[in-house]
């Protein structure tokens, strides 16, 4: 995977924001990876939902391009402590990725182009709460921030919106992803600061 991005150092917060404890607001947009970006040709790109039984639905660029479109106006809350507030995003719910997908699962893995991973319940993901999504700002997401698309599951820590999105295994058992086999918190609540294993 490569060396850790390192993290940032906590700052003051100013009191008028609502932000999760422990937080501090920034107006840029940090850059943190495990590992080298990976750089995916829309035309190679695609994304793969496994149920537990083993049974595919892939959608290519083109095919998620065609599905209906949301807008997300959304806050971000990363691990290391700062928090991105108002931030707008295009791209598509996993309600409408999964909607005939047939399962039996309670959690899912999240897969990435360079092999990361990160675990999720299943219900964190549905009832517009979670997106794949391609645009930043209005302009396609950079590779930098996960492009050409991620995951986006603002309501918890950013870990957990996998950048590089290629796809999710649905499974009846949790399992651990990359940073969550590191210590990192199983589920990653920042309103319950749930950075680490214990948490």
């Amino acid at each position: 995977m490569g060396v850790v991005t390192p993290g940032f150092r906590g700052r003051r917060r100013d009191p008028s924001e609502k932000l999760p404890p422990g937080q501090y607001l920034v107006h840029d947009f940090p850059v943190l990876s495990a590992g080298p970006t990976p750089y995916v040709d829309t035309d190679d790109w695609t994304f793969t939902v496994t149920t537990e039984t083993g049974q595919r639905h892939t959608w290519s660029w083109r095919d998620l391009m065609a599905l209906p479109q949301e807008s997300p106006t959304v806050d971000l809350h990363c691990v290391t402590k700062w928090s991105k507030l108002g931030t707008s995003w295009r791209g598509v719910s996993l309600d409408a990725l999964l909607e005939d997908v047939e399962s039996a699962a309670d959690f899912v893995l999240a897969r990435s182009y360079g092999g990361y991973t990160t675990n999720l319940p299943l219900e964190d993901l549905l009832d517009g709460q979670a997106w794949v999504v391609h645009e930043y700002d209005g302009e396609p997401l950079a590779p930098a921030h996960g492009g050409p698309a991620r995951l986006l599951v603002p309501h918890l820590y950013l870990w957990k919106s996998a950048k590089w999105v290629t796809g999710l295994d649905l499974l009846t058992d949790d399992e651990p992803g990359f940073w969550e086999q590191l210590g990192y918190h199983e589920y990653g609540d920042p309103w319950r600061e749930q950075r680490y294993a214990g948490d």
